[in-house]
């Protein structure tokens, strides 16, 4: 397995981010999983984690947050750039992803089929510059919240996938909402802060190499 990257971001104006830092699994599910949606449904599933959705990407999106929730994201198929831990300042999505209007700092990381993503609940991401090109879309049944149907492994197996794709997981019994900046005051960042770590990595398991071991 290639290097677990591990990046630590501090709040913004407009981002609370975490203590807890960001982790970047390179190429991880292409040993684990051949990033088959299924039986990376059955590697969540073994961790406590649940599968929630699988979106295709359009070529960029707002900067946004979970509060209420970790959250891991997984590339399925294709090439993309996911900017974290700052936010838009402004409506113009083009401005935002290719101009000046976001917040200093934060990190931009290529993300590439095989990769894995764990993110602490507050930090932001904006997935942008994706290959091949599409239209953004959920391609699981349901509202991205949950996958709607009685056998889930059944449905992620049948899924066509087409363009930039990535697959969420949530710890199981987690609701996110999604937060693009500026919504929580000091003391309501710290809440978000305490959110309990789960008890094992999505994808890495009890291993002390995944958020076991860098969640201290």
């Amino acid at each position: 397995m290639s290097r677990v990257k591990s990046y630590t971001l501090p709040p913004t104006k407009l981002i609370p981010n975490s203590p807890y830092p960001l982790l970047h699994y390179p190429g991880l599910l292409a040993d684990k999983t051949d990033c088959n949606p299924a039986r990376v449904h059955d590697l969540f599933s073994s961790n406590g984690w649940e599968t929630q959705w699988i979106y295709r990407y359009g070529p960029t999106q707002r900067s946004h947050y979970h509060s209420a929730s970790h959250e891991c994201m997984a590339v399925l198929t294709g090439t993309a750039i996911i900017r974290f831990g700052v936010a838009d300042l402004g409506n113009d999505l083009e401005a935002s992803t290719n101009g000046f209007e976001h917040e200093a700092g934060g990190v931009e990381l290529r993300a590439s089929a095989g990769d894995v993503f764990v993110i602490p609940a507050g930090v932001s991401h904006k997935t942008h510059d994706t290959r091949p090109e599409a239209e953004f879309k959920l391609l699981t049944p349901g509202d991205g919240h949950f996958v709607a149907g009685d056998d889930v492994r059944a449905i992620l197996a049948e899924i066509e996938l087409t363009g930039f794709t990535m697959v969420g997981a949530y710890p199981t019994g987690c609701v996110w909402d999604s937060c693009s900046g500026g919504e929580h005051l000091r003391e309501q960042m710290e809440e978000i802060w305490g959110l309990p770590k789960p008890e094992k990595d999505p994808v890495m398991g009890d291993a002390e190499k995944g958020l076991v071991g860098l969640w201290r």
